[in-house]
């Protein structure tokens, strides 16, 4: 049976099942939204469970849950993870509104959880797989570069997630390049998530409440990349109590400020994170002109205008500067801005409106007298959309929606002073419009069941106002044509059918399959393998194709031990259209033409995922182990066979330990391996006007050395006092003091020409830190 023919089969079995009752007897719907009673704060994925049931339910992003069931007397269970659950005998006779805040549990949270739902555990129930959800409490005490807390750092010790290099944010997910990540932040995309070259991320853990990521199965509200998503959500604000945090450690300090503008209904969040590495430079003579150093900044505000209506408007700004005695100087960074509307129209039906702002530039300047240079490229986008939350039922839950975004990318700019004997290049801009409509249904048929079927219509309208290149198979250019601003140069459009199912076999154990077809229309033009701040982006054209994956995976999963341990095990298999690579030698910097450096062809990706979690007790933690092939096949490379994808690495292993050995000291350590990426080593050298030249044969078919190393760190609470938490995190990074490869290096010998000597470059061996944080 085709895939089409059985997700119409589901759709039918969906919508006229007799389970549902959708015009049988009346149901009622209880509604509302979940909180935090200390701060006021909305709860993402708190669970509504309905006793001596199968039915129940989850907030949504913004805390807002419905459940609708037929008239009679209910007991309902309210729970998130830290907060003391709450029982709620209810008689449903007629719609009824429940607003429900919850307390802090009444013990400290001393052990990390990752979970893919906020109840305690990983979430064995529903169709969802291919999720991890990490909040900041559970990250802290996990060992990192620098000390400095890092989700992005702490989700690359999952299963399917694999860091691109040492210490660098950047992520490789299910045999996806990092720019098959979408990462957004209060729904706005973040192109480059690195600061100082990937050795910490954009995201402030301060300002920030929840993270999930989508390594497959994704609703069909996500879109528009291949490998993953990154949902980042910000903290509203206190709406209690005015509070303040922050932390200082050996490189960076950070400081937290939130509060009610009126309590009860509205709020406000300011954080801000600085390095001061330059600082130090300062006090030496030689180096008193350089820079080092990075800032961000989030600020959040919300305010309830009814029982029916909220505004939030939240926004985050980061930099990075780098430059060296005033003749070099480079500067990359973020801006977003989302300006979103709460809307609930009746306890069934919820809206949520968007406005989003997202942009991203970087600037390198050379200062050399009479010859000063400066280059440029950016990329901005407007956004608008529209998110609907319906519950049909107790059965049956709808989501749908549209968006809209406009992209301009400035793809680069070279311009000189006016004594430069430079002359200036500035590539056309590039416009274009991507839309998307989206609908899925949650179904549960029966108390083991669990059906999600989902669609997204997504369409690509490349849009004028530049030069477009046609060209040959041997990426020479045949013609040019000027298409004048607003003009439709071409416009592509790709159905996205998702369908997931979720079945229990027992109170502890269930099994999920899924099957998501995603379309990319924003590809990354870079040579490296990480996040570099100078990598372009580049959008579909006439030339560039939309990527297509398609990824079927299949899943079990496993509460052990009364709910002590929690195993899973995930298998999947993607199919690629039309990635990208490189010609050889090809020239990517400020070339007009980049199609022309391009080749396109198809990969695939494929693997099997494990992980078991120890989630009580003074020892808790988790061991992650990921088997995985991911290669592509592109004529022109190659010889027109298959070979390594860069981010090919056949073993990923992480193993996470946090012990409480006391009220006052926390220790924990995770230990990394990882096979050595695919890389392309020279075979031979020849000489060309003197100077060597190497030869290279198969594309990546040699390997880097193999990855390994230990991280520590111990955490002792201070004295606390009633409105006062003070700790002291200590940290070593690389423990026994491995050298890994950063780069493999060769270059022929001084003294015999023509033998080869190779040398390996290595960022860190030993890192230790030690912060001071601190709330009142």
């Amino acid at each position: 049976m085709t895939i089409r023919k059985t997700m119409k089969a589901l759709l039918l079995l969906s919508l006229f099942s007799p389970a549902q009752k959708i015009f049988g007897q009346k149901n009622y719907t209880i509604s509302g939204s979940i909180k935090s009673k200390n701060n006021g704060e909305s709860i993402i994925g708190a669970s509504i469970k309905v006793l001596n049931s199968h039915f129940g339910t989850t907030t949504n992003e913004y805390g807002f849950y419905s459940i609708s069931l037929v008239p009679n007397t209910y007991q309902i269970v309210y729970s998130a993870l830290g907060k003391t659950p709450d029982t709620l005998l209810i008689n449903l006779a007629s719609n009824i509104e429940k607003n429900i805040s919850l307390l802090e549990a009444n013990y400290e949270l001393s052990s990390v959880t990752v979970t893919s739902s906020k109840s305690s555990g990983r979430s064995i129930t529903g169709s969802q797989m291919g999720i991890e959800k990490l909040s900041v409490h559970e990250a802290k005490n996990i060992p990192v570069i620098f000390g400095e807390k890092d989700l992005l750092k702490t989700i690359q010790l999952l299963p399917g997630i694999k860091p691109a290099g040492d210490g660098n944010s950047g992520i490789f997910v299910r045999g996806g390049s990092t720019d098959q990540n979408q990462i957004i932040l209060d729904e706005a995309n973040i192109y480059n998530a690195a600061h100082l070259f990937g050795f910490f991320s954009t995201f402030n853990s301060d300002a920030i409440k929840d993270i999930a990521v989508y390594k497959g199965g994704m609703p069909a509200q996500y879109g528009g990349r291949l490998s993953s998503v990154l949902d980042v959500r910000m903290n509203e604000g206190n709406n209690q109590n005015t509070s303040v945090s922050g932390s200082l450690g050996l490189i960076s300090a950070k400081l937290n400020v939130e509060g009610p503008l009126q309590k009860n209904k509205s709020s406000f969040l300011i954080s801000g994170r600085r390095t001061y590495a330059d600082m130090f430079l300062k006090m030496d003579q030689q180096y008193k002109d350089n820079q080092l150093y990075f800032y961000d900044f989030n600020a959040k505000l919300n305010y309830e205008l009814g029982k029916k209506d909220k505004l939030y408007l939240s926004g985050y700004f980061g930099k990075d500067f780098l430059g060296f005695n005033n003749q070099f100087t480079t500067n990359w960074g973020n801006g977003t801005g989302t300006l979103r509307w709460n809307h609930i129209f009746n306890s069934r039906l919820f809206l949520n409106t968007s406005l989003i702002f997202s942009n991203y530039n970087y600037e390198f300047k050379v200062k050399n007298g009479t010859n000063d240079i400066k280059i440029f490229s950016q990329i901005r986008d407007w956004n608008l959309k529209q998110d609907y939350q319906y519950s049909i039922n107790n059965t049956n839950n709808l989501r749908f929606g549209w968006s809209s975004i406009y992209h301009i990318i400035r793809p680069g700019e070279i311009t000189g002073n006016a004594t430069s004997s430079i002359n200036d290049k500035i590539q056309d801009k590039r416009y274009s419009c991507e839309n998307a409509v989206y609908a899925s249904n949650m179904f549960k048929p029966n108390k083991n069941l669990n059906i999600t079927l989902g669609v997204r219509l997504s369409s690509f309208d490349v849009l004028g106002g530049g030069k477009f290149f046609n060209i040959d198979d041997k990426g020479n250019i045949k013609d040019t044509i000027n298409y004048p601003t607003g003009e439709v140069v071409k416009t592509y459009y790709n159905l996205e059918p998702r369908v997931s199912i979720g079945y229990m076999l027992n109170t502890n154990a269930s099994i999920k399959a899924a099957y998501t077809r995603n379309a990319q229309y924003m590809h990354q033009i870079t040579n490296s393998n990480g996040a570099n701040p100078l990598d372009k982006w580049a959008s579909t054209s006439n030339i560039i194709k939309p990527q297509i994956s398609d990824q079927f995976s299949m899943g079990y999963y496993a509460n052990i031990l009364q709910n002590a341990y929690e195993f899973t095990a995930e298998v999947y298999y993607k199919e690629m259209e039309n990635v990208l690579d490189y010609r050889n030698g090809a020239d990517l910097f400020l070339n007009e033409s980049v199609e022309a450096q391009l080749l396109f062809g198809k990969g695939r990706a494929y693997g099997i995922e494990f992980m078991l979690k120890k989630k009580t007790g003074k020892l808790t933690g988790w061991v992650s182990y990921t088997l995985s092939k991911t290669e592509r096949k592109i004529n022109g490379i190659n010889n027109n066979q298959w070979y390594n994808a860069t981010q090919d690495r056949t073993h990923d292993i992480s193993i996470v330990g946090i012990y409480q050995l006391s009220k006052k000291w926390t220790l924990s350590g995770n230990f990394v391996f990882y096979t050595g990426s695919a890389v392309t080593f020279p075979t031979g050298k020849y000489q060309v006007n003197g100077q060597t030249a190497y030869y290279y044969n198969s594309r990546n078919a040699d390997r880097m050395p193999n990855y390994h190393r230990l991280d520590f760190s111990a955490t002792m609470q201070l004295k606390k006092r009633k409105k006062w938490t003070k700790e002291l995190v200590f940290g070593l990074y690389n423990v026994y003091g491995r050298e890994n490869a950063f780069a493999i290096n060769f270059k022929d010998n001084k003294n015999n020409p023509n033998s080869t000597e190779i040398s390996q470059t290595s960022l860190f061996r030993w890192i230790p830190s030690i912060s001071y944080n601190f709330k009142f």
